[in-house]
């Protein structure tokens, strides 16, 4: 059973997903360069086990696709979507257990000691703004409730003791802020880093409780917390590394700019600064990171977080939908629908209750169940041979989406694409389409 990321690497390997990559890469560009050319090819997620100028091992890619989301969350891939839609409802969520002692304890850095240039953190992409944490899962806890919380926010190295913190304001862990500003307190977090994917998928969920019990629901056992060296916050015992400091109230300095989501560079804000007090890791650990901008950063932060809210919604518009896919090299802005449509209404019906799930999705496409979802090949050929663009598309004008979309104005709206690529309209007689059998290459190559 996976509980942690060495556990994890197991399966991977086991299922041929993993590469381990001996040859000296740099940690400057090099590493994120070979790490999204094996994303972008489809290849098997690499484990870094000679970067030079560290120590350490790094990991990158855990959950970079639907095979891996499948391995991680112990399910078929047909399975994913309703596997997390299970996880993330309240109802089966696992509390988290308190230990007395955890992994990363075996070395402990505090004070005047610490110092993060020691720490092998990636500069990724060339237009970065230097070295990010990027795959580290931000520990944090609601001051006024004592509830956990879970959170990604981008950390740029400022100095031997100083990370940028970005926090959208929507982010609950920016809400503990607001309350400890008001006070004029610090407040305490910390960063995991190295996990459990469990952990890591749960954290890029919107949740209104600590999002550790979505870990739990995942794994059928509550994951296991220790309490931090210099914090008062439960962090996850099997994490790689932990970094631990706080928030001061009222400091906000340039900090940016990354790759982000959209596939375009983010800019450069005013952020909070976080003062590290302890760095502690395991035994011959490995770092962990995301190559921002590219696969597992839509799959964690939209994919599989928001194909169970939309699933629902379109599933509500028509019982017919089989399945749903927010499609990572959309950038989570596209979201395709399969569909054993009765009616010729259905297709534009489930578009619209898809649109009105969430902000994001600028375009839907409706496909037969013939097509892979999962296969962009699969869909570009329904939308090449079942699509007529006077007939078959309608527009939403003034729509809102993400103010983060390139097409859309500083508040996010925008037009937004619905498109019937379904065969049957009744216009000339059906085509059957052609099929060849599955087979084992193993048994001719």
């Amino acid at each position: 059973m996976i509980h942690d990321l060495r556990s994890y690497l197991k399966v991977l390997e086991a299922a041929g997903q993993l590469a381990r990559i001996r040859r000296p890469v740099r940690l400057a560009h090099e590493l994120a360069d070979v790490a999204a050319a094996l994303e972008r090819q489809g290849g098997p997620a690499p484990l870094f086990e000679a970067v030079t100028g560290s120590p350490w091992r790094i990991f990158s890619s855990a959950v970079a696709n639907q095979q891996r989301a499948a391995l991680a969350l112990g399910c078929d891939k047909s399975q994913v979507v309703e596997t997390m839609r299970r996880a993330l409802d309240p109802a089966h969520g696992i509390a988290p257990v308190r230990v007395e002692s955890a992994a990363w304890q075996a070395h402990v850095v505090t004070g005047d000691a610490v110092d993060l240039h020691q720490v092998p953190i990636p500069t990724h992409a060339a237009g970065d703004g230097g070295p990010f944490i990027t795959g580290g899962v931000t520990v944090s806890k609601d001051p006024i409730s004592g509830r956990g919380n879970l959170s990604y926010n981008r950390m740029q190295v400022k100095g031997p003791r100083e990370l940028g913190f970005d926090v959208n304001e929507w982010r609950h862990v920016r809400q503990f802020m607001d309350v400890q500003e008001a006070k004029g307190e610090p407040l305490p977090i910390a960063v995991a880093i190295g996990l459990d994917p469990a952990i890591s998928i749960a954290a890029g969920a919107r949740y209104d409780d600590d999002e550790l019990y979505i870990a739990g629901a995942i794994r059928g056992v509550g994951v296991p917390v220790c309490r931090g060296v210099t914090v008062p916050v439960d962090i996850p015992a099997e994490a790689e590394i932990v970094i631990e400091g706080i928030l001061p109230p009222h400091v906000r300095r340039g900090e940016g700019p990354l790759a982000e989501f959209h596939g375009y560079y983010g800019r450069i804000w005013d952020s909070p600064m976080f003062e590290v007090t302890a760095i502690c890791w395991r035994d011959a650990p490995i770092f962990q990171t995301i190559i921002p901008g590219w696969n597992e950063h839509v799959y964690i932060g939209n994919v599989l977080p928001r194909e169970p809210l939309l699933l629902n919604f379109a599933r509500h518009v028509s019982k017919n939908v089989v399945g749903l896919h927010i499609a990572p090299y959309g950038s989570g802005f596209l979201a395709i629908v399969s569909l054993n449509k009765k009616n010729p209404g259905e297709p534009k019906n489930v578009a619209m209750g898809v649109f009105a799930a969430h902000v994001n999705v600028k375009w839907c496409i409706i496909v037969d169940a013939d097509v892979d979802i999962y296969d962009p090949a699969d869909v570009m050929w329904a939308l090449t041979t079942r699509v007529d663009w006077s007939r078959d598309i309608f527009l939403v004008p003034g729509a809102q989406g993400h103010e983060m979309d390139p097409t859309a104005d500083t508040r996010g709206v925008h037009a937004k694409l619905g498109v019937d690529a379904t065969a049957d309209k009744g216009r000339r007689e059906a085509a059957a389409r052609v099929r060849y059998g599955d087979v084992d290459l193993g048994r001719y190559l």
